[in-house]
């Protein structure tokens, strides 16, 4: 028997994938499809790279539709409000310092599907994320990252 992977992330980040779902289906699809109509209407479709372009980005477009369907389907909601205050957990914003330079960062744990490094959000599958998990204020956590290890100090969980 195969069992369907479980996506945990937090409400916000589902509404965002049924969003993101919603324009593909409504607005994406059907923008590619009349690029499909009119580039047959250029001729030879052996020849024709604006066809071949839109049925590509058709391509991308219907499995993006597939994956945040079975993501959707699969969602666990996370709710950060039952784990004990002061401890990382899925959901949750931490604040730690770099040792022993004392350089602050913050990351919000969440999962996979809803990450977003660049904003601050990070998979609880990456390594930072792993090793914070499950820690409290005040420990100091070694992290072994691609770059190197790293040695933080948990300043804050909200």
């Amino acid at each position: 028997m195969v069992t369907e992977k479980v996506y945990p992330m937090t409400i916000q980040g589902k509404e965002k994938l049924e969003k993101e779902l919603t324009e593909l289906k409504s607005v994406k699809r059907k923008e590619v499809v009349e690029r499909i109509k009119i580039a047959r209407g250029f001729g030879d479709l052996s020849e024709n790279s604006e066809y071949e372009s839109a049925k590509d980005e058709q391509a991308f477009i219907e499995g993006r539709i597939s994956t945040l369907e079975n993501m959707l389907q699969n969602a666990e909601i996370i709710d950060s409000s039952k784990s004990k205050k002061g401890e990382v957990t899925l959901g949750r914003t931490v604040i730690f310092k770099e040792l022993p330079d004392g350089i602050l960062e913050e990351y919000t744990i969440v999962g996979k599907a809803e990450a977003d490094p660049f904003s601050g959000k990070i998979s609880n599958e990456s390594p930072i994320a792993q090793a914070l998990l499950n820690k409290k204020v005040g420990d100091k956590v070694d992290i072994e990252t691609p770059g190197g290890k790293m040695q933080v100090e948990i300043t804050k969980v909200v």
